[in-house]
């Protein structure tokens, strides 16, 4: 038993989760704050009009990240919990057909969105006047997109691996190098948005060549032979079906952004958008750390529930929750309290900051309940639970979300309103059939425990 299998085995179980999603949690803040500072910049340097061809992207951004997440999660639940039955022949095997899948989706997705960049992102809601910005920026991005996902999928199984550490310096290394070609391309070259996209596909270049390196180093328990590439039925279609939660939420988002600036559009036009825009990035703000607790809670739940230690498992599950409805609670509060400060950030247009800051105050206000949901999906997908994690994934986002999102504006005339109060509505009746959902799955544990 090495270092890390010792520590997920048996190391105070408060310690392990500290230790293993304090390294996620910076990563997923770096990533949060790479997203602000991004359209920081692109508002600052290039206008509303800018921040709204960003956030036609979205939607594109999410379907890349769907897929990448699809083969990610699957084959870092899978790594997991083989590491607890001590089978590396098969964790090689789970890795190299991951490699494989991610490889085959980059070329897919570069190949495709760049030939069919303008169709795409008039389909996705670009109105007239965000059109050009929206095209300059998205065909780069999609240049980008041939080695993104493999950064977005192997971090999940460095993490799997109980190295969290790792995983944080790869995204970091990506943030610094974002921030620092982003000012140069768009306020010493004036590049303009294809600038911030240039600075967006170099930077996760850094983040690609780090982890490269990173899987032909000594610190990692995967090795990498020709053979473990051969396609594999069995252990694809578990990662497919394991995964396939995580791609639900992201193609949900996706699904939702697409409805949402299209939405948007109509009842509010570019500056709506706009304002989606900067919600978009500060929302990733607050959840980026849930996904860091979330993430490191994974690794301990799936070695231990391979090992049939289940009361390591519930120990993770409730100190999670509580620590991810912490932190939700604190971002919450600041953007409550300092709205205009966030969104004046961004770009000091008046009307931006007039219409956006009593947007942000609805959107977030019911954010702190997200937290045990999160933790319910993440639980389900550690667990190699399909179906329940598919449910859970498409719940908040699809199934109670976008009926407020179609009805809401037109009731009593509500407008873009409509659309800002749908997110706490749906946040809070997902919460509430999310727990009943999960107290029976945690009943089904207590039992295999007592059967063993």
């Amino acid at each position: 038993m090495n270092n890390r299998e010792e520590m997920l085995n048996n190391a105070k179980v408060s310690s392990v989760l500290f230790k293993l999603a304090l390294p996620a949690t910076i990563a997923m803040f770096v990533n949060a704050l790479y997203n602000i500072v991004d359209t920081i910049f692109i508002g600052r340097g290039i206008g509303t009009l800018g921040i709204g061809g960003v956030a036609i992207q979205l939607p594109i951004q999410m379907i890349i990240l769907s897929c990448s997440l699809l083969i990610g999660v699957g084959a870092g639940s899978m790594i997991s919990r083989n590491l607890g039955k001590k089978d590396m022949e098969i964790v090689n095997y789970i890795a190299g057909n991951s490699f494989l899948c991610i490889g085959i989706i980059g070329i897919i997705f570069s190949t495709l969105g760049y030939i069919f960049t303008t169709p795409i992102i008039k389909l996705f809601g670009a109105t007239e006047n965000i059109l050009p910005y929206a095209r300059d920026y998205t065909k780069i991005i999609f240049i980008g997109s041939l080695y993104f996902p493999f950064c977005v999928s192997t971090n999940n199984l460095i993490r799997a691996e109980g190295n969290s550490k790792d995983a944080m310096i790869s995204m970091i290394i990506g943030f610094v190098l974002n921030i620092i070609l982003d000012y140069i391309f768009i306020f010493i070259f004036y590049m303009g948005i294809k600038g911030a996209a240039l600075a967006t596909i170099l930077s996760k270049l850094g983040s690609f060549l780090y982890i490269i390196n990173y899987l032909h180093s000594n610190k990692t328990s995967i090795t990498i032979k020709t053979k473990y590439f051969i396609p594999q039925k069995n252990i694809i279609k578990e990662i497919l079906s394991v995964g396939f939660s995580a791609f639900a939420v992201q193609i949900s988002g996706s699904i939702v952004a697409i409805l949402l600036n299209n939405s948007l559009a109509y009842y509010g036009g570019d500056l709506s958008i706009a304002i989606y825009g900067i919600i978009h990035k500060v929302t990733l703000f607050l959840f980026m750390p849930l996904n860091g607790m979330i993430q490191g809670m994974q690794p301990i739940v799936g070695y231990n529930y391979g090992c049939n230690n289940m009361s390591r498992v519930k120990e993770a599950i409730k100190l999670t929750i509580i620590f991810s409805t912490l932190i939700t609670i604190i971002g919450v509060l600041i953007g409550e309290l300092f709205p205009s400060q966030i969104i004046g950030l961004f770009n000091r247009d008046k009307a931006l900051l007039s219409k956006g800051i009593s947007a942000l105050r609805i959107v977030i206000v019911m954010t702190p309940v997200i937290g045990i949901q999160m933790t319910c999906l993440g639980l389900s997908q550690a667990l190699g639970k399909a179906l329940t994690s598919f449910i859970l994934s498409i719940l908040r986002q699809v199934i109670l979300f976008i009926p407020f999102v179609l009805f809401l504006p037109n009731i009593h005339n509500l407008g873009v309103l409509g659309i800002w109060f749908s997110f706490p509505i749906a946040d809070l009746l997902s919460i509430l059939i999310t727990i009943p959902i999960s107290k029976r799955q945690l009943k089904k544990m207590s039992f295999k425990n007592k059967t063993l």
